[in-house]
């Protein structure tokens, strides 16, 4: 489902939308709540005719958190305070998870938590899914939610629950050259506009966290789950690469595909379709070319704050301006110093 998730106050959405009614009756007392917010902000999502889809509210707390049982500890807590996605087997919830964890990071907050009542089931394996653990209950007027929270501190070796985090020690690191016209699609919160950008204004309507990128370049052969991939944007036309080639991002491999692992056709194009920028014409073309097709399926994990042109990444990482950048394993020493050149936030990458 295509669109924007807009940032909206309180007293600029419409509280009779169909979408709540769902709200008010979970809730007693949601209308009032909700007229009291007034200027405070929510992430809301529209469709072609302009009714809610999507809402999400957030805020910060400091610990303990005694309205929980069992009570959540001291510090900063990035409280989930109402989030509802109508379900359509879209990729909308895990966009507004997405969202959360960007506002976390850009926060500098390390723990989150959302009561979810247990018959969202949806909501509640799309929340596990990325990390969040049953941690206990709530129990208020509105009865028995449950208590999800997610640490942005610890990993625990698994790619989706880790995400955003990325481990970074005994991993193979690549450089992946992507075409611009792909790469705006794919990384539209990286787009070029400026030398250094914010995640949270910039995030576009296909920002997902999944990314299904195809290719035939020799150098894949070697990448493989758990990988880590710095993203290079390929040079605008009729540029010089020096300056307008740049390195954007970080992903984590979930897994390297062939087409002849799919049994038909109508199974490779429903793969890749999900999350990929591809056309229908060019998805048949990688189908039935000859030779070797890579299917990488990643977590987009990183942005860089601050971009790093091929000129950087020659004269101060130390890459080999002679070497094929279609797909170049990196040292680790080269990936560190790609992470503290591209202003990363620190808290993202853990060793």
């Amino acid at each position: 489902m295509d669109g924007i998730i807009e940032t909206k106050k309180f007293k600029e959405i419409n509280l009779n939308d169909p979408f709540f009614v769902t709200l008010k009756e979970d809730y007693p007392g949601f209308e009032q709540w909700f007229m009291k917010k007034g200027s405070e902000t929510a992430q809301v999502f529209y469709n072609e005719s302009d009714m809610l889809e999507a809402f999400l509210y957030m805020k910060t707390e400091t610990g303990p958190i005694n309205d929980v049982h069992p009570v959540l500890g001291e510090g900063s807590w990035l409280k989930v305070g109402t989030m509802k996605v109508n379900p359509h087997g879209t990729r909308l919830g895990e966009r507004f998870i997405k969202k959360i964890l960007d506002y976390a990071i850009v926060k500098d907050i390390k723990n989150i938590y959302v009561t979810v009542f247990d018959k969202h089931q949806k909501l509640v394996e799309t929340f596990k899914k990325y990390g969040f653990k049953v941690s206990g209950s709530k129990v208020s007027p509105a009865g028995e939610e449950l208590v999800l929270t997610k640490s942005l501190i610890t990993t625990v070796n698994n790619i989706l629950q880790d995400y955003p985090l990325v481990k970074s020690s005994e991993r193979a690191k690549h450089l992946l050259a992507i075409k611009p016209r792909y790469h705006t699609k794919l990384f539209p919160d990286s787009i070029l506009k400026n030398e250094s950008f914010d995640i949270i204004s910039d995030v576009s309507h296909t920002n997902s966290i999944h990314k299904v990128y195809l290719s035939s370049m020799s150098g894949l052969a070697s990448v493989k789950t758990g990988d880590l991939l710095v993203i290079y944007r390929t040079k605008t036309e009729n540029t010089s690469a020096w300056y307008t080639s740049v390195a954007t991002s970080i992903c984590v491999i979930e897994e390297v595909k062939s087409p002849r692992e799919f049994s038909n056709l109508e199974s490779y194009m429903r793969y890749c379709r999900s999350y990929s920028v591809f056309t229908d014409s060019e998805l048949l073309e990688y189908w039935y070319k000859k030779g070797r097709v890579y299917i990488i399926k990643m977590t987009y994990n990183v942005a860089f704050r601050k971009r790093l042109t091929r000129k950087k990444l020659v004269e101060e990482v130390g890459l080999n301006e002679k070497d094929y950048w279609g797909c170049l394993t990196l040292s680790d020493q080269e990936f560190e110093k790609i992470l503290t050149l591209g202003d990363v936030y620190e808290s993202l990458v853990i060793d």
